[in-house]
């Protein structure tokens, strides 16, 4: 049996979405490396040093790869390694494997330097011109900033002025920036035009890691390939859809970071926006990027914000008390925020979509800290059954079904429906079928930062918000941020382990719903 190797481009009719579990069959990027700012941080500990070296370990990484860190830290190459190679056993999601860890380990580079200091940039120059002569990158490099937004400018001016940001021939390079994508609009728009005026528009990587989760890859398959759901999933059928983001965490020590962005800036405007766009989008004509892109563009810019944003949002701010056996402090007692701080932790809001298949049916969008458990989450719920054989035995949402995907922890979806109960009086109870996808595949699924990595070295951008998707989630979730702004007064104290203030559960009832109970 022959085994045809695919090409890595993309072509009409391909779906770049597809990441065959066989190696033979997977995309594998070509010759390149990946420039590290910020190498030492958390992200990069945490999640992008495991996401490469699984990469390597499923052998998606040539062995012309390198990586190169970026940072202030002074640290010679042995102790540098030592490090990463530390980092990786702890958090690596695939076994470690001596062999796969000396190969990815001649690739690595470590410069040191300020942001500022151009002799730090020159060093960098010269250690990729030594990895495409040594490594054989051949020109390819991808400069992740993992960094405060602050430093994005000052970075992408020195990859400009010291050549490292133009390409020749058939060479590449990409700039991937992590969010917060600025603040608000205005901030977000002298953003783009600081990177693009340095890279070009398609060699931006604007990562939200959510995306490059499986089960919100999968929203697309369940919804347009499955006839059982795309019929239903319309203004006709669905009553209403909520997209939850729970942890039941407080900053986690990001202080510095979370107080004055809270909940809405950090989750909503990027990550559940997102989530609002895939599952209410029309079928893209292609899986090419720019068909994707415009189908959510258009959802983006149908929202229509509610008339009145006191009714229909909720603000709160975590207390002190008992959670899972354990006494917790409040927001306010955490570390490093200041007393006084009017730092959202939990949000929600309704937004409606103006168009055809979406008229009338609310999106309601909560995110918070502390609440009773970690789970992300879309229910789409439908409405009740048009005849009254039931209807004694209907109470609250009983008898609405409802698709539930769940994004994590426990990937997969639920399917909620009605059943009769055995026995000899006509009973009826709601019951759940599930999927999970540790059940269904034999395989775990990547981590989201794999698959995104690895498109970036292959230069696939579907998975990837362009600036218009970005200020378009801005032109939404500004005039919520300044009407609580403008309160100016303390968001609405809630119990820890609790699912949010009172006022959340007010917004929902005003329209004759209640909150799903994850």
């Amino acid at each position: 049996m022959s085994v045809t190797y695919l090409d890595t481009s993309v072509r009409p009719g391909k779906n770049p979405l597809r990441d065959g579990r066989d190696r033979r069959l997977s995309r594998v990027a070509g010759p390149s490396s990946l420039v590290l700012f910020g190498i030492t941080g958390d992200l990069a500990r945490k999640k992008l040093l495991p996401a490469v070296y699984d990469l390597a370990n499923r052998g998606l990484l040539p062995p012309s790869f390198g990586l190169v860190g970026f940072a202030r830290s002074n640290r010679d190459d042995e102790d540098f390694l030592a490090g990463i190679k530390e980092t990786i056993k702890a958090y690596a999601r695939t076994p470690f494997h001596e062999s796969v860890w000396e190969q990815l380990s001649e690739g690595i580079r470590f410069v040191q330097g300020e942001f500022d200091d151009d002799a730090a940039f020159e060093r960098l120059a010269a250690t990729l011109a030594d990895l495409d002569q040594q490594r054989g990158t051949r020109g390819n490099h991808a400069f992740y900033l993992s960094i405060p937004p602050k430093s994005f400018e000052l970075v992408c001016r020195q990859l400009s002025k010291h050549g490292l940001a133009q390409a020749e021939g058939d060479k590449w390079r990409r700039v991937v920036i992590e969010k917060p994508f600025g603040h608000n609009l205005d901030s977000a728009r002298q953003l783009n035009q600081i990177v693009e005026s340095v890279f070009p528009p398609d060699s931006v990587f604007r990562i939200d890691h959510y995306l490059g989760k499986e089960t919100v890859q999968n929203i697309l398959a369940l919804r347009f390939v499955n006839q059982l759901f795309e019929p239903l999933w319309n203004a006709k059928h669905v009553d209403h859809v909520q997209i939850t983001m729970a942890e039941d965490i407080g900053t986690g020590g990001r202080a510095g970071y979370y107080d004055g962005v809270g909940a809405a800036r950090d989750v909503i405007q990027n990550h559940l926006l997102q989530l609002l766009a895939l599952t209410a989008m029309e079928e893209p004509i292609s899986f090419n990027a720019d068909d994707l892109r415009a189908e959510k563009e258009k959802v983006l810019a149908a929202v229509e914000l509610p008339e009145d944003l006191s009714k229909h949002s909720a603000r709160g701010q975590f207390a002190g008390g008992w959670q899972g056996g354990e006494l917790v402090q409040g927001y306010l007692q955490e570390d490093g925020i200041p007393a006084g701080s009017t730092t959202e932790t939990y949000a929600a809001i309704r937004l409606d979509i103006n168009t055809r298949r979406w008229a009338g049916v609310p999106f309601y969008l909560r995110a918070g800290k502390r609440l009773g458990r970690r789970v992300t989450e879309i229910a789409v719920v439908f409405k009740r059954a048009p005849n009254l054989l039931f209807r004694s035995d209907f109470d609250d949402d009983f008898g609405q079904n409802a698709v539930v995907i769940r994004v994590q922890p426990d990937e997969g979806a639920t399917i909620r429906f009605s059943s009769k109960v055995p026995g000899t009086q006509t009973e009826v109870r709601d019951v759940t079928m599930d999927f999970g996808y540790g059940h269904a595949f034999t395989e775990s699924s990547p981590e989201a930062y794999e698959r995104l990595i690895l498109d970036v070295l292959l230069g696939e951008p579907p998975l990837f918000p362009r600036h218009q998707e970005v200020e378009l989630s801005w032109k939404i979730l500004d005039p919520f941020e300044n009407y609580w702004a403008s309160l100016q007064e303390q968001p609405e104290p809630y119990a820890p382990g609790s699912w949010g203030p009172a006022s959340a559960d007010d917004l929902l009832a005003r329209d004759g719903r209640t909150w799903r109970r994850p």
